[in-house]
């Protein structure tokens, strides 16, 4: 083995460049789970509120109350993946909302009046 000196040079920048490596691996892997639930807190959020709104369209007989669940879920940026009707006024409304990495976050809300709580 002539030619090779055996010293320490150099291992500091090896070493720190896996540091920065894992750090840059760490910070990734929690961006995509803040924005995991994000999405999740997005698309509940989303049917919540087009529940409330095709409950409140079944009340009123102001329309389509899956209609009314729809558009008030796209103005929430998500869509309406089903919307039943149990009866008695009550709906109960899945949507779903994207998240990162082209995945989605899925929900569950079911609304009615008061009067049909049981």
């Amino acid at each position: 083995m002539t030619g090779w000196v055996r010293d320490d040079r150099g291992s500091g920048t090896v070493l720190m460049l896996a540091v920065v490596c894992v750090l840059v691996v760490l910070a990734g892997a929690v961006a995509l789970l803040a924005g995991s639930a994000s999405a999740r807190g997005a698309a509940q959020a989303a049917a919540d509120l087009a529940a409330l709104g095709a409950a409140g369209a079944d009340m009123h007989a102001s329309g389509d109350p899956c209609g009314r669940a729809t558009e008030v879920a796209q103005r929430n940026r998500a869509t309406v993946t089903a919307c039943v009707a149990e009866g008695d006024g009550i709906y109960t409304i899945t949507t779903t909302a994207p998240a990162p990495a082209g995945r989605s976050a899925t929900a569950t809300a079911r609304a009615g009046p008061a009067s049909a709580a049981g």
